[in-house]
């Protein structure tokens, strides 16, 4: 049974002081002025409505904050605390109202970015640079997935925004085509091919492509095949469940070459090279796209938009209108 108030606790819990905000701002003015009036002009209110706020202020705290006198006012030993305490609250009402006007207006708070690419070099690193000297109170999460668990991470709410190749959108996505990436082949030092300024795809016709199964492999493979039309064309390919850093180690052996993308040639590791892979026409590139859910009101991320449309303005539409 829910216990009823007995009728002794019942004026001791009316008998809790009510302080308004206006009340500590008022006397924290007059404190400041040493005058009632001098208070009075400076807020644009009537003196009467000054004094009496300030004698509220006093008959709910129990003790007199101020002695007055026709020179002016002067704070009381106790008034002197009250005051301190006063303007200790009233700096934590004013921080507290401009961070909820900042995470309003998306200037603090948080955003989780997901992505498939490195960030040694690039866009990706570029434009979270940027993003951080422009909103340092927004803390920037970044998270490293293949593309399939990014776009179950954006499904399921896990990540604000994912970075990837391909602008293929699921029901309830957006996306937004931002740069192109020159697509490389990683070779050991000593490889035939690396001593070429350019290699072409009907290069790779006699090699062992490695590919990782947690990097972009399925859009690096697609671009290949579509090279390399002819199944006879084209090199054997090995998938390894191993992560970006482990294959550039293989690659290094020996034991095959590797499709990379240009951001990856930020990060030097030892024996290793890097050639531009063309084909008749030039350099060979895959789009990078920003992907979000249609529904997601996180401040911080409309910012982050509005920074990649600013720094990537494409007359492509967005995806997903």
């Amino acid at each position: 049974m829910t216990d009823i108030p007995s009728a002794d606790d019942q004026p001791r819990m009316m008998r809790i002081p009510v302080i308004g905000l206006r009340q500590l701002r008022f006397a924290l003015v007059v404190g400041d002025c040493g005058s009632f009036r001098r208070a009075a002009g400076i807020l644009s209110v009537k003196h009467s409505a000054l004094s009496r706020a300030v004698s509220q202020l006093e008959g709910s705290i129990g003790t007199a904050i101020f002695e007055r006198s026709r020179g002016g006012v002067t704070p009381t030993r106790a008034g002197r605390v009250v005051l301190q305490i006063a303007r200790l609250i009233m700096e934590h009402v004013d921080a507290l109202v401009e961070t909820g006007r900042r995470d309003g207006r998306g200037e603090v708070g948080s955003i989780s970015i997901g992505f498939c690419t490195s960030l040694s070099a690039g866009h990706l690193r570029a434009t979270l640079v940027d993003f951080k000297k422009r909103f340092p109170q927004i803390g920037p999460a970044t998270v490293e997935r293949s593309p399939l668990r990014l776009m179950a991470a954006l499904g399921n709410g896990t990540i604000d925004a994912a970075i990837s190749l391909g602008g293929r959108l699921s029901p309830g996505n957006r996306a937004l085509p931002l740069w192109s990436e020159r697509v490389l082949i990683s070779l050991p030092e000593d490889h035939a091919l690396a001593a070429r300024e350019v290699v072409y795809w009907t290069d790779l016709r006699d090699q062992t492509v490695l590919l990782s199964q947690h990097d972009h492999s399925h859009e690096l493979e697609n671009l290949l095949i579509s090279k390399l039309t002819l199944p006879e064309d084209r090199p054997r390919i090995e998938r390894h469940d191993v992560s970006r850093g482990t294959l550039r180690s293989l690659v290094s052996m020996g034991l095959g070459v590797g499709l990379v993308l240009e951001s990856d040639t930020g990060a030097s590791f030892a024996g290793l090279v890097y050639r531009e892979l063309q084909d008749g026409t030039g350099p060979s590139r895959l789009d990078c796209y920003a992907h979000w859910r249609n529904d997601n009101e996180n401040p911080a991320l409309k910012r982050f938009l509005t920074l990649l449309a600013e720094r990537y303005p494409s007359p492509p539409p967005v995806l997903g209108e």
